[in-house]
């Protein structure tokens, strides 16, 4: 039942969130500012920014706070840039690490490696190399796929786990999205694409933002829009992205394999309704026992940026381990 006014307990909330994302507000509209220092959340603890090289690759990572902890895995068209306004609401209790994956943001862009149970070897190198044994995973977009091979290869090492809007390769009917003909840029790369989009990725990347929103006008920010398109624009940076695509088919491969045991750990699936729907939460019980499954209305994919005040409660009470509170424009599907 929807009411005409916010309740005291939502304004609080809201308040909560407001607080917690004033820190990071002005690295998010200073995109150099943020790629090369640091920013302090409310809560007094610092955002380092980090290099390591780990299986041959350097991975660039932010990293906060202390406690258990928790890896954040950015998706296509974005870099752990987009986690800002999440970090320092986690960083109050826990070990909050923010990677750039292989090939995007200030990591290295190797010619090879992009197969999802690769990239995520190269998370659990890098959590190894920082001490840590136990993590939460957390992943959008191509970050879920990562997200899952890390879960399916070291479930024993994963704690929990949250999957954002996209799907599963090589899980379920998942050709019936990898084949959808307005997703052609599943099967966009090589040699002509690249020369196609070089000079022009802020059009490619346009096509991102605003077609995978529910309304383009209140998706990703212009600023950031101007950092991810300089982030990509970097040598060897939209041929590394591409790689992410042309990967799916030994993906699937995987996956399917992987997907043979069942996780166990509970899982959150968080999809938007103008974009995957309940698809990912189908997927998600066919490789997984404990799922939750919540659709944001009114959201398309960019989930974080387009219902940050449904979403941003939805992970924090999750990774705390409190019970999900679902605001009126959520619904679960367990």
């Amino acid at each position: 039942m929807k009411h005409p006014t916010k309740s005291c307990k939502e304004l609080l909330v809201s308040l909560v969130l407001l607080l917690g994302m004033l820190a990071p507000v002005h690295a998010a509209q200073n995109p150099a500012s943020a790629q090369a220092g640091r920013s302090t959340p409310s809560n007094g603890a610092s955002i380092g920014s980090h290099d390591s090289v780990v299986n041959g690759v350097k991975l660039h990572y932010m990293k906060a706070g202390k406690g258990p902890a928790i890896i954040l895995l950015h998706g296509y068209a974005e870099t752990s840039h987009m986690w800002l306004p999440l970090i320092p609401l986690l960083a109050k209790n826990h070990t909050v690490i923010a990677p750039d994956l292989r090939g995007a943001g200030d990591s290295g862009k190797p010619e090879t490696g992009y197969e999802k149970k690769a990239m995520a070897n190269d998370i659990h190198a890098l959590a190894r190399s920082l001490g840590i044994s136990h993590a939460q995973v957390v992943g959008h977009d191509i970050g879920l796929m990562v997200a899952y091979a890390y879960a399916a290869q070291y479930p024993t090492e994963t704690d929990r786990v949250v999957l954002m809007d996209a799907f599963l390769p090589g899980v379920g009917d998942w050709t019936h999205v990898w084949l959808l003909h307005d997703l052609w840029h599943f099967h966009f790369y090589g040699e002509t694409p690249l020369k196609l989009v070089d000079g022009r990725e802020r059009i490619y990347f346009d096509h991102f933002w605003n077609d995978f929103a529910a309304d383009r006008n209140h998706s990703i920010s212009e600023a950031d829009r101007a950092f991810y398109t300089k982030a990509y624009s970097q040598p060897g940076g939209m041929r590394a992205g591409f790689e992410y695509f042309k990967a799916f088919p030994q993906d699937a491969k995987d996956f399917e394999e992987l997907s043979k045991t069942k996780l166990t750990m509970p899982m959150l699936v968080l999809s938007g309704e103008k974009a995957g729907g309940t698809f990912l939460v189908d997927q998600a019980r066919l490789v997984a026992t404990q799922v939750s499954g919540v659709i944001i209305k009114g959201s398309g994919h960019w989930l974080l940026e387009e219902a940050p005040t449904q979403v941003i409660p939805l992970l924090v009470d999750f990774l705390n381990q409190r019970p999900l509170t679902l605001g009126d424009s959520a619904t679960a599907n367990r």
